[in-house]
Formats: C-alpha cells, structure tokens, sequence
C-alpha cells in the first residue's frame, strides 16, 4: 500500500474532565470533528475523563459556547472506538457492567499497540 492510501488512525487521550472543562471540551470535538470526517479514531478516557464513560456523566458537563458532550460522545462511538483505562477505571471503582454500550476497559499495552501503529497519529490532552 502506497504512504498516501494509507489508514490513518487518530487516537486521542483525554486526562482532563470537569477540572479542566475547555481542555476536555477540546479533545472531544477534534475526535468528534475527526470521527466525522472519516478518519479512525480512538479516544481514551483517562483521569478525570473516566467519569464520561458512565451513564449520563457527559450529560452533567457543561461549558458555554461547546458542543454538548453526550452529542460529542455519540458522534466519536458511532464510528470510532472509545476506551476506558483500567487503572483509572480501577481507581474509581468502575467496571464493565457499569460502562456505557461499547466503551471497552484497556490497559497501558493497548493504548500502545494502538500508537504505534504505521499511520497512527496520538494526542495527549
């Protein structure tokens, strides 16, 4: 396969939630905007992210002028992937039965394996 036809894969880490809301507003639009455009994504729930991935926790973020993240969040799951770390998922006494539809638990070894795949490009929020 030539460079340019080419997979590409964005795969997204978010570490911030309510604590820090632009910067949480920020990594779900470029995933949803990214997720919409076609490309692969992966976007990881981290920290204080991990909140997002129970029931109806989006729903409580709130930040003027930014696109609902419930909205943001369908728009990423619809065509992308949307995981959970394990140690903060852990750290907050969440497991699988607890998660949205289709958001996955991983660890460390996955979000790597992802990264490092030929095309992928990562982002750190």
């Amino acid at each position: 396969m030539a460079d340019n036809a080419q997979a590409q894969q964005l795969v997204i880490k978010v570490t911030a939630g309510a604590d820090a809301p632009e910067r949480c507003s920020q990594a779900f639009t470029v995933a949803a905007v990214a997720a919409a455009s076609g490309v692969e994504v992966s976007l990881w729930l981290t920290g204080e992210s991990a909140w997002f991935a129970l029931p109806g926790r989006a729903a409580e973020f709130e930040l003027p002028h930014a696109a609902p993240l419930p909205d943001l969040l369908d728009t990423i799951a619809a065509s992308g992937r949307v995981t959970l770390c394990t140690q903060c998922a852990a750290r907050r006494d969440i497991t699988e039965d607890d998660v949205l539809e289709g958001v996955r638990i991983a660890g460390a070894q996955v979000f790597v394996s992802e990264i490092m795949r030929e095309g992928a490009r990562s982002l750190v929020y």
